[in-house]
């Protein structure tokens, strides 16, 4: 049975069992973590993978969400939201940090890398003409309602399924699908007018 007296899916008993073994986190109990990371950890390091190309990176990345979950159970409150989508919101930041970072560090080599050597012309023409495009996209992405623009930026830039989009924002699977095929066509449209 589920609180609101019908019968609970296995999904609701697990996310249940998961908030039990967080909130005992919370109070520093390492059993129920362990049992809190071997549960959930396949699906963490998955969906990290998925926005985190580096395997190696990827897997460092998975374990520091781990320290986090460990440090901050305190902060998990089950009538926010399910411990899954409390866990997933932690391993998006941290992954998409860990991108961020990463990225700047290939900036700086870039740009050290680019003013000690011959530039090749074509390889400047390309790369404006590149930026101009991401930044057009951009500017018609803004063009779309919040939640088409956020539910677009999960899906195609954090590399999210459509339900991992839909537990992250706490909305129904069909309702951030509709959200993305709208946005998508209404994207589409703006970009062949320019």
């Amino acid at each position: 049975m589920n609180r609101h007296g019908g019968v609970a899916t296995a999904e609701q008993v697990e996310q249940e069992a998961l908030s039990g073994f967080l909130l005992l986190t919370a109070q520093g109990d390492r059993e129920a973590f362990t049992t809190f990371y071997e549960l959930t950890s396949q699906r963490v390091y998955g969906f990290v993978r998925r926005i985190i190309v580096n395997a190696e990176i990827a897997q460092e990345t998975a374990q520091d969400i781990y320290v986090v979950v460990w440090l901050d159970a305190h902060k998990f409150d089950p009538t926010i939201g399910s411990a899954m989508a409390w866990l997933m919101t932690i391993a998006h930041r941290r992954a998409v940090d860990r991108v961020r970072s990463e990225q700047a560090s290939a900036n700086r080599a870039f740009r050290w890398g680019t003013t000690n050597q011959d530039v090749d012309h074509d390889v400047v023409a390309e790369s404006v003409a590149g930026r101009l495009e991401a930044q057009h996209l951009i500017r018609c992405l803004r063009e779309l309602s919040p939640l088409q623009q956020e539910a677009i930026t999960l899906a195609y830039f954090n590399c999210m399924t459509y339900r991992e989009v839909a537990v992250y924002l706490s909305a129904p699977p069909a309702t951030v699908k509709s959200r993305i095929r709208d946005g998508l066509k209404q994207l589409r449209i703006r970009m062949e007018e320019a």
